[in-house]
């Protein structure tokens, strides 16, 4: 092997210094600490992604879940199916549009927020932030969201 294969790679490109490692350590760690909040609850993270959204508002298509949940539409219809199972959601056509399908809470998906309320709260207290350290990096992150999402179309 030469001299060179050996040499100390640049500080950018140590793993320490990457922010997408961060966010990826944050990311699971996150889905971790949420498991026993949504448990009793019978959600996983990201069937409670969903039932955020439609606590938020409700009667939507599907194309807006995909928006608002940021999952595609692959990811999202197992989803919604598991979440009809459960009778938290359900499925019916629009009637401007027979073509378009909306979601809607059922009465059980209604009555499942109450019991969320206090989960952002417990999970905020995990969480060790400062409100204002919580927002930099929501804010931060949506920045950086929004220019990856932006080249990523761009490159299309």
């Amino acid at each position: 092997m030469s001299s060179a294969a050996h040499t100390q790679p640049s500080e950018h490109l140590f793993l320490r210094n990457q922010v997408c490692h961060s966010l990826y350590s944050v990311t699971n760690a996150l889905v971790r600490a949420y498991r026993p909040l949504l448990e009793p609850l019978g959600l996983t993270y990201p069937q409670y992604l969903v039932m955020l959204a439609l606590w938020e508002q409700d009667d939507v298509p599907i194309k807006r879940l995909v928006e608002q949940t940021r999952l595609d539409s692959g990811t999202l219809t197992p989803i919604l199916k598991r979440l009809e199972q459960k009778r938290l959601i359900q499925r019916y056509k629009g009637r401007d549009d027979e073509r378009q399908w909306l979601m809607q809470l059922t009465d059980d998906g209604h009555t499942l927020r109450t019991q969320a309320e206090e989960i952002p709260l417990k999970l905020w207290c995990l969480s060790n932030m400062t409100k204002e350290d919580a927002l930099t990096l929501k804010l931060a992150a949506e920045r950086m969201y929004e220019g990856l999402v932006q080249q990523e179309y761009a490159t299309r």
